[in-house]
């Protein structure tokens, strides 16, 4: 596998003295300033690009409940004689599938699921099969189930099998464990009906929630999440963890909206959601877009407390998405407290399940689920790219009231959709004057804004919210995607973010997951498909980020800051107090290299320095699920003159010292 190497000059030692440089970064090494938030650096997960079904939740099959519209068998292959019924076990899923006789002992009747995409199979891995099913006529019958790969020349499509003998006429939850004995990315799940004696069954059987895992899911959750994708998580160090969107939060409508009361309980029991993004690009239409709330808000929670990371819940303010609905009024709930009823008690409600004692109504639900100890949440954002004042009136009653009822709880508005302009300082002035924590910003903008931007924070109020840049993400003229070109400018302006972390607090890339197979939107943080996982330049500069964010800011002095519009070398650095490390990140824009002179004052003898390299110099190159590791950071040893650090670096080059 080809890894694109670091330019020697990168990671030694220039010998040209201090003078001679391009540029000289003086850090004063010794005066520690603001602290540096254990939010500063995290992700943004919202379920499009089949990001949470067929992404991170590790449910391997497709419309599990029968619940899809307007076909409730989309996903499936039915054959024989299947019967859709509706007046299951679970009243919020009330589908199920019946399959009786085909009438002929060489007919069959079963079901065959496609998965997302296929269903991925690893060689010698373990899966949990499961379904609520029952004999309605008290007649045991075989499910007879099945792994396959339609298009194999082999003999046999199947390559595992196994029965499960179905014997109640009350509705229970039977499981078995399959082994694949091969990999395969786009395998399919066959159940066939049979009677005790394998041949084509002759009674009925109901089958409900039908439902395969991999054993091996990220901490060996059964209602889990799949491991490479969390792992990936895990790797970045994430400070904060924002769900679920986005813009799936405020939704089409509001009865679409991302619903967290809905999200949580038994899993058989949450209801089916239309997923906001199933119809908004119709030229990246998925129409089996749906969201089976399996990952839900207990899932989200949990998953922030394994990664570390504070947990950002972000509801929805009684408006449904103004972009679809350009400030309809019938759009939105009433701007009154009666009015937002719902939304405020969906607020107080959700402080509850995370943080309520196990002898309230939502904490004891959390108990049930799994973890009786809170989630000890900490912020809460109200609305998501909101702007105006349908937006102001409401966000306003709703955190008025959950202040009331938590005054503990940050609150984070909104400055809407963009980056400036006269609705984003409309939205500043409005959270200053409701006194807002934090405010979050969105930024989805080309190179020239970054180059535009180099001093955006070191110029804010100092005196109003907190800044949390909620999303945001680079991309070339007509080329959103995912390249190397675009993440050095990002690795860039971060700099930015972590000199002003006095203001900065919280910040968390463009959406998380992004299916090769199922994606709408772009640029995105990690690649995937069924089997394999692809980190982006992004990814990387991120985690880089998140690793080496120290405990507090370092005064920093660049000799040559670059002019607005302008290529440069841009820097910043913290200390740790924690190591005892200084470290100093520098991001060189321009095509060609520039010697760098890092000056650390208050120092004098440096012990060996630790260079961590990106090299982004690759234009459009980009980590592929076939090519992961072509552009991956490199560590090296440096020697110090003294307290000064001379380098070479390398055009389009983003690199992490660590000094002691």
């Amino acid at each position: 596998m080809k890894i694109k190497k670091l330019m020697l000059g990168a990671a030694l030692l220039a010998t040209l003295p201090v003078a001679a440089q391009d540029y000289t970064i003086t850090v004063q090494a010794t005066k520690p300033g603001a602290p540096v938030q254990p939010t500063m650096y995290g992700i943004f997960f919202e379920d499009i690009n089949y990001a949470a079904d067929g992404g991170l939740y590790a449910e391997l099959v497709k419309n599990r409940s029968f619940e899809f519209q307007p076909d409730p068998l989309m996903g499936w292959q039915a054959f024989g004689k299947v019967t859709i019924m509706n007046d299951g076990p679970f009243d919020k899923n009330p589908h199920y599938a019946r399959l009786s006789s085909a009438g002929h002992g060489d007919w069959w009747t079963g079901l065959q699921n496609e998965g997302f995409f296929g269903i991925g199979l690893k060689r010698n891995a373990d899966y949990r099969f499961s379904v609520w099913a029952r004999v309605p006529d008290g007649k045991a019958q075989v499910l007879r189930v099945q792994f396959c790969d339609e298009y194999t020349l082999d003999e046999h499509q199947e390559f595992a099998s196994k029965d499960l003998r179905i014997d109640s006429k009350e509705w229970k939850k039977y499981t078995l464990v399959m082994r694949s004995p091969i990999t395969i990315d786009q395998a399919q799940l066959r159940l066939f009906l049979c009677d005790e004696n394998g041949r084509s069954g002759t009674g009925t059987v109901d089958v409900e929630h039908v439902s395969l895992f991999p054993v091996d899911t990220w901490n060996g959750h059964e209602n889990g999440m799949r491991k490479d994708l969390a792992q990936a998580l895990y790797d970045m160090r994430p400070g904060v963890f924002r769900f679920p969107g986005g813009c799936i939060v405020e939704g089409v409508t509001l009865e679409n909206r991302y619903n967290w009361k809905n999200s949580v309980g038994p899993v058989e029991n949450r209801p089916l959601n239309k997923n906001r993004w199933e119809s908004t690009f119709t030229y990246r239409y998925y129409p089996d877009y749906f969201q089976s709330y399996g990952l839900g808000f207990y899932e989200f929670f949990l998953l922030s407390e394994e990664l570390g990371s504070e947990p950002l819940p972000v509801l929805n303010v009684g408006m449904a998405c103004q972009y679809q609905n350009w400030n309809d009024d019938a759009a939105h709930a009433p701007a009154t407290a009666e009015g937002l009823k719902e939304y405020i008690d969906d607020c107080i409600d959700l402080i509850e399940f995370a943080n309520g004692s196990t002898d309230t109504k939502w904490g004891k639900l959390r108990a049930e689920m799994g973890h009786p100890a809170p989630f000890n949440m900490k912020f809460i954002g109200i609305g998501n790219e909101q702007w105006d004042d349908y937006y102001f009136k409401r966000v306003k009653i709703v955190a008025d009231a959950v202040r009331k009822a938590h005054p503990e709880i940050k609150i984070i508005g909104t400055s809407g959709p963009n980056s400036e302009g006269g609705e984003f300082d409309r939205g500043w002035r409005a959270m200053k004057e409701q006194k807002a924590d934090l405010v979050d910003e969105h930024f989805y903008r080309p190179v020239s804004w970054f180059q535009n931007e180099w001093e955006r924070y070191d110029l804010y109020d100092r005196t109003g919210p907190k800044v949390f840049a909620g999303e945001y993400a680079c991309h070339a003229r007509g080329k959103k995607w995912n390249h190397a070109n675009a993440s050095i400018y990002e690795a860039a302006f971060m700099t930015g973010l972590e000199r002003n972390a006095d203001i900065v607090h919280m910040a968390t890339y463009a959406p998380l997951f992004a299916h090769v197979n199922g994606w709408q939107w772009r640029p995105d943080a990690i690649w995937f498909d069924n089997l394999r996982v692809a980190k982006t330049t992004s990814y990387y500069v991120q985690a880089l980020y998140a690793q080496n964010k120290g405990t507090h800011v370092l005064p920093v002095t660049n000799s040559n800051f670059p002019e607005k519009g302008a290529d440069g070398v841009l820097a910043s650095a913290v200390t740790d107090k924690g190591t005892g490390e200084t470290i100093v990140k520098v991001a060189n824009t321009f095509d060609q290299p520039r010697t760098v002179a890092i000056k650390l004052e208050g120092k004098k003898q440096l012990a060996n320095v630790t260079a961590i390299a990106l090299d982004l110099s690759g234009g459009d190159q980009e980590n592929t699920v076939e090519e992961p590791n072509l552009i991956v950071p490199v560590t090296s040893t440096l020697k110090a003159d003294g307290n000064v650090i001379n380098v070479t670096l390398p055009a389009k080059t983003f690199v992490v010292y660590k000094a002691k």
